[in-house]
């Protein structure tokens, strides 16, 4: 990496349709100078995820990102200078740095981490992956010992966690996922009880077998077509944990959406809860012990996928939109 240079991902244009790489132009500007109270961090591992595409939409629990500006993003940075108390060179943190080398970012926006090793768990099982699937399923699903468990998105960075902490929790666990090698992923190595290939189009037959006795708590990462099967099939007194709806993200989203909302819900009794995980930034480091124990135990695997080159960005994203990887993805600059 050029010292002196700041490469950076601008999103030139917002699309319409399915995302792709003429939607990005790679530049190379100057590295900012931090004002009061700011640090000026380099970038070590992008975080990449399907709320990037989401955020090209508009407004969301964030700003919009707008054409012709730095792609936003998340990620795991090393503190270079600083102009605030609370850091200093060397220190590592995660931020919204966006797709580029160098940022000055608040420091009150910066997230201080520990230094442990290899550093890209901090940005999967012990970052905001392991965190939403840790929060979204203990304290909005509340699974209990015994019950049923199905999670969509099963293989990806999320899923894949959530999948595990409900196996550790004594429930029966249903992933659903795309294609047959991920599923059996998901059975063979990951210790799911089932999984269903959503792209064999017979999901809701598949996952009645898969959840004879029906569906206790389902983590929804995709809405759309699946999410309605889910429904039909919760359980009385069942809860969903609303994480993400990667289904209408990219491209064009179903033409009904979930049909029977509201009136499942009401026959049923379900509870239907969207989270944010920096809701629960209060009760980190309970979870992040948690995480850490489960891990150390070999309770819970974790599944990196690492891109080399921030050029490769790009790319990265619309293959993990197009569900290529496993676990969590992130760009190491």
């Amino acid at each position: 990496m050029n010292d002196t240079v700041n490469r950076q991902i601008l999103l030139v244009e917002k699309p319409t349709g399915k995302l792709g790489p003429e939607h990005f132009r790679l530049t190379k500007g100057t590295v900012p100078a931090p004002k009061d109270g700011e640090a000026l961090v380099r970038t070590r591992y992008i975080s990449l995820d399907a709320a990037n595409r989401a955020w090209m939409h508009g407004a969301t629990y964030r700003a919009a990102v707008e054409a012709n500006t730095v792609m936003a993003g998340g990620s795991i940075a090393e503190v270079v200078s600083s102009n605030d108390p609370g850091l200093k060179p060397g220190d590592i943190v995660f931020g919204d740095t966006g797709w580029q080398d160098y940022a000055a970012v608040p420091a009150k926006h910066l997230a201080k981490m520990p230094k442990l090793e290899p550093m890209t768990h901090l940005l999967s099982v012990y970052g905001i992956a392991g965190l939403t699937a840790y929060f979204g399923l203990l304290h909005v699903g509340k699974p209990k010992e015994g019950e049923t468990v199905v999670v969509s998105a099963a293989a990806g960075s999320v899923g894949s966690i959530v999948g595990q902490i409900a196996k550790i929790k004594g429930c029966r666990v249903v992933g659903i996922a795309g294609g047959k090698d991920k599923c059996h992923w998901l059975t063979s190595e990951l210790g799911f009880d089932a999984a269903v290939d959503y792209k064999d189009g017979a999901t809701y037959k598949a996952l009645r077998a898969a959840a004879p006795k029906g569906i206790d708590v389902y983590f929804d990462n995709v809405g759309g077509d699946i999410l309605e099967a889910c429904l039909a099939q919760m359980n009385n007194r069942g809860r969903i944990a609303c994480c993400g709806a990667i289904s209408q993200y990219d491209g064009v989203p179903s033409a009904h959406g979930p049909r029977g909302v509201p009136g499942l819900i009401v026959v049923k009794r379900l509870i239907m809860q969207g989270f944010i995980v920096m809701d629960y930034m209060d009760q980190r480091d309970a979870a992040l012990a948690d995480l850490q124990s489960w891990v150390s135990s070999g309770k819970l695997k974790v599944q990196e996928d690492v891109i080399d080159g921030i050029e490769n960005t790009p790319q990265a994203l619309i293959g993990l939109l197009a569900g290529e990887n496993r676990g969590k993805r992130m760009v190491r600059v």
